[in-house]
């Protein structure tokens, strides 16, 4: 549609975020407020402005340009508030790094259904006729904030294949697959639950000349005792009661690629036996068949538990043991990743608020400090899910403690704030009275208080410091 208002585009430079990019929608043109002087204090200082009067079109101008601020005119009253949030939610979708302001009519009543709008999703708001001088100051803070957001959206770090972080054990565990890629040896992969082996495995068949051909997962603890050995090896038509067609097993579908065992300790020694033979000949016979059928696979197993162990308890084949554990790698803990704890959190934090819920900023400081305090029992993992419940179901701009069902951790002992001033003050006279040797008048003008209000103190907090007295 042709716009009312006239229309102020500049050609983008390459990066519209370096400089101060800034889209003005005004759907409706409001008395109090002088377009022309308006327009001129915020260009005059340093900002290109694009003029919009139409919201399908302010969307579109946002997926496709960088703006790092959009000044929004609101029109806050009762009967417009389901078109509000629509088109205010639909902006915030089109791009979630753009730092909208809100411009809020005379008219409008700041009440709690408009309230919600502006802190869900505007990082500022103003009230028409607007203070131009506070306005810049707040397209200014707002233009910083979408400079870092970019800027750590913009500073990648080190991956393969999706493994984030740069500690010394994720370091590590990437020479590790870089070494290990370059070989067609089988390979043992160790670590808890939750810390990546599958990642580790695929990293290492990406890497290695069997990329182009297939990765095929099985995960051994998952598979029906009953039907394992046609999982794993196939069967012929008619091997079975149901078997009305041939069908290949996993270990034939990873020809010329790589085959990967996860929880190989859960595999039933039978099946162990089965494996064994395919890792010793190369080969292979389906259910019901007849003829051997040879194969070019490279085997990655993985374990969560100590296998030597289980070898010792008989519950695992010795042999088959060191069939797989040609090369060993360990995937890493994520409580000893302490530096790659906020750089995971953040990429996917990025991942899934971009799917789920756009107008989300980030993490409050005391949830940044829950992260780092956990212990990840369930590693990488535990993190995936704790984030994505989050992104569900916060619904702020800022993702609390309480949203991560991590509040738990903070001890019930802590009591309310007024029982932690009162153990603070018991714990300061007891330890003033004590360096005062249990002079009363002394410990009174340290503390700046009056004898009258010091022994009142005492009384209440059950000092007794005349039997300490010296």
């Amino acid at each position: 549609m042709e716009n009312s208002q006239p229309n102020r585009l500049y050609k983008p430079p390459e990066d519209r975020l370096a400089e101060r990019h800034l889209l003005y929608l005004q759907p409706n043109t409001d008395s109090n407020c002088n377009n022309a002087l308006l327009w001129s204090a915020i260009e005059d200082n340093g900002w290109s402005v694009d003029v919009i009067d139409d919201y399908g079109e302010a969307v579109r101008r946002m997926e496709t340009e960088k703006y790092s601020v959009g000044l929004v005119h609101c029109d806050g009253q009762a009967h417009n508030l389901q078109k509000l949030h629509y088109h205010i939610e639909a902006l915030s979708t089109a791009n979630s790094r753009t730092n909208l302001v809100a411009m809020l009519s005379s008219s409008t009543d700041i009440s709690h259904a408009i309230a919600s709008v502006i802190y869900r999703y505007f990082y500022d708001y103003h009230t028409l006729p607007v203070d131009t001088e506070r306005l810049l100051v707040t397209l200014g803070h707002a233009h910083g904030m979408a400079r870092v957001a970019n800027d750590m959206d913009s500073t990648a770090p080190v991956t393969i294949e999706g493994m984030i972080g740069q500690s010394p054990p994720i370091m590590k565990l990437r020479q590790e697959i870089q070494r290990v890629a370059s070989s067609e040896f089988n390979v043992l992969v160790r670590g808890e639950s939750g810390t990546g082996k599958e990642l580790t495995a695929n990293a290492i068949h990406q890497l290695s000349r069997r990329s182009s051909g297939p990765f095929i997962p099985v995960h051994c603890g998952a598979l029906p005792k009953d039907l394992i050995q046609a999982e794993l090896f196939g069967h012929e038509k008619g091997a079975f009661t149901g078997a009305d067609k041939a069908r290949i097993g996993k270990i034939e579908a990873a020809q010329n690629g790589t085959l990967f065992l996860d929880e190989i300790g859960d595999l039933p020694l039978d099946m162990q036996t089965n494996l064994l033979r395919f890792l010793q000949e190369g080969s292979i016979d389906r259910i019901g068949g007849s003829t051997q059928i040879p194969l070019n696979v490279r085997t990655i197993a993985a374990t969560n538990v100590n296998l030597e162990k289980a070898v010792k308890e008989g519950r695992f084949r010795e042999d088959l043991y060191y069939r797989l554990n040609v090369l060993q790698i360990d995937t890493p803990a994520l409580r000893d990743r302490g530096e790659d704890i906020g750089v995971l959190s953040s990429a996917l934090f990025s991942r899934y608020a971009r799917e789920v819920n756009p107008s989300l900023k980030g993490f409050t400081q005391q949830a940044v400090d829950a992260m780092n305090n956990h212990h990840w029992p369930g590693n990488v993992r535990e993190m995936v899910n704790r984030i994505r419940r989050a992104v569900v179901m916060c619904e702020g701009k800022l993702i609390c403690i309480r949203n991560l069902g991590l509040d738990q951790n903070i001890p019930s002992n802590l009591g309310t704030l007024a029982q932690a001033r009162e153990a603070a003050e018991k714990e300061t006279i007891e330890a003033t009275l004590a360096y005062m040797r249990n002079n009363v008048s002394k410990t009174a003008r340290q503390l700046d208080i009056s004898r009258v209000t010091l022994y009142r103190l005492m009384e209440f907090h059950n000092i007794d410091w005349q039997s300490n007295k010296t």
